[in-house]
């Protein structure tokens, strides 16, 4: 029997995944950009493709446990073992644990991909450690190995639903320090999200999209269309132009600041942070309905590039520069600051990401952050509004950076802004005791999103 097989003999779908894994590794890729464009470039459609987005993806999000039982199942260090066996390893590890294949499959797979390209050593190696790992479940595995819930509750939660323990500790102060809420926090990030579409307005409505997306109507932006399955690329209104993927919370935030109070509002509007343009779409197509235009800052001018594509024959003039000295004349009557944060509250989108932050990547952002609202406040008009958020519940990142830019400036008044997101089935009882909004995967099935208003006189 060769020692090698063939490409052609492995399953596609599995290759397509494994490839991924190994992007992700070696050039710090990120899954949801690099896997579907090799779908594509593949031709692997329909159940082919849906099962390696479930392979890549979960094997991705819950790395971190993954590797615990791999580490104990071959009773060695990760980081001994080959980087090409263990993404491997990981894919295996994840069929066993967290699919429906059967074991003998999993493993039979995982040796022969090994095999294709290592040769029968290392293939034996795989073999006996996913046969090791096979012998328990999941649960089983996160009761040998995960701290004791009596003796470190966060811990234990952290590595049942694959978190670095940093991360839960902020979710844990973000939900008030309750257990059961961050249990719930972790569990929702731990699944595979939802595909939220977004209606452009005045193109198409979202009983539209719904109709022709085979879809439903979202809960709580009037243009969010929830999709059941498949590819969003197959949609016609998203091919057209009509339509795109963002997450319902997104929209809510874009919304808000169109809907703010504003004294005698000239429709001059600012994104500040506008790469890669999906909020600024979603304004830009409201500010054309309303006779404004949009200003779009965005330092980057590949991601510049990106907006160009999607506020095309809308009201928006890009600007390529740093946010924080734009050279924009002040007098703005909105502004969204949608800064660069850790990304904490979208980490059910971005797999991989939750194992590559630091709580050192959240001090440098702060800086940042602190910086760009108090730029906001010098650009806003009197009476104008200014809506900060951030794809992050971290303390340090929403409230604190708020509160600490309101102390700073003479005359700045931070707005109730739940008001703002009241709209469909989103009403008080959602949206805490304010006067900022902290949206929750657990609770309003958006990402984690943050929003603050503010004003000066």
């Amino acid at each position: 029997m060769s020692g090698k097989l063939r490409q052609k003999d492995l399953d596609p779908a599995r290759v397509a995944a494994r490839d991924t894994l190994r992007a992700v590794r070696e050039r710090d890729a990120y899954a949801n950009l690099v896997l579907p464009k090799m779908l594509r470039d593949r031709k692997i459609d329909g159940r082919d493709a849906a099962f390696a987005t479930e392979l890549a993806y979960g094997a991705a999000r819950a790395q971190g446990l993954l590797d615990a039982v791999i580490s104990s199942a071959a009773k060695r260090p990760v980081a001994d073992i080959d980087g090409t066996v263990l993404d491997v390893l990981r894919l295996g590890t994840y069929q066993l644990l967290r699919t429906r294949v059967g074991a003998h499959a999993a493993v039979s797979t995982s040796v022969d991909l090994v095999r294709s390209e290592n040769g029968m050593g290392p293939a034996g190696f795989v073999n006996a450690v996913l046969r090791k790992v096979s012998q328990k479940d999941e649960d089983m595995w996160v009761e040998e190995l995960a701290p004791s819930p009596a003796d470190d509750l966060v811990g234990y939660l952290a590595f049942q639903y694959a978190h670095p323990r940093w991360i839960a500790e902020v979710f844990r102060d973000a939900l008030g320090g309750s257990a059961g809420q961050l249990q719930a926090a972790l569990a929702a990030d731990d699944e595979r999200p939802p595909v939220h579409l977004v209606a452009r307005p005045g193109l198409i409505t979202a009983e539209e999209l719904a109709l022709t997306s085979e879809g439903e109507v979202g809960d709580y932006s009037p243009y969010c269309v929830y999709l059941p399955g498949g590819d969003p690329g197959d949609v016609a209104a998203i091919r057209e132009g009509y339509a795109g993927v963002q997450d319902e919370g997104s929209q809510l935030i874009a919304r808000a600041v169109t809907v703010a109070e504003v004294a005698d509002d000239a429709g001059r509007w600012l994104d500040m942070c506008a790469g890669p343009g999906g909020k600024a779409a979603l304004i830009g197509s409201l500010a054309e309905i309303d006779g404004a235009r949009l200003d779009a800052v965005e330092v980057s001018e590949h991601r510049a590039g990106l907006i160009r594509k999607v506020v095309a024959d809308l009201p928006v003039t890009i600007h390529v520069a740093d946010a924080r000295s734009s050279g924009l004349d002040a007098g703005y009557d909105r502004i969204l600051l949608d800064a660069p944060c850790s990304g904490l509250g979208s980490l059910r989108r971005r797999p991989e990401s939750r194992w590559r932050r630091t709580t050192a990547d959240v001090d440098e952002l702060v800086v940042l952050q602190k910086q760009l609202l108090t730029e906001a406040l010098r650009l806003v008009k009197p009476g104008g509004v200014v809506v900060y958020s951030t794809c992050s519940p971290h303390p340090a990142e929403t409230t604190a950076v708020v509160a600490d830019v309101v102390a700073s400036i003479d005359g700045v008044r931070q707005l109730d802004a739940r008001p703002l997101v009241t709209v469909g089935k989103l009403g008080p009882d959602l949206l805490g005791d304010g006067p900022h909004v902290q949206l929750w995967p657990h609770v309003h099935g958006t990402d984690a999103m943050f929003l603050a208003a503010l004003t000066r006189d």
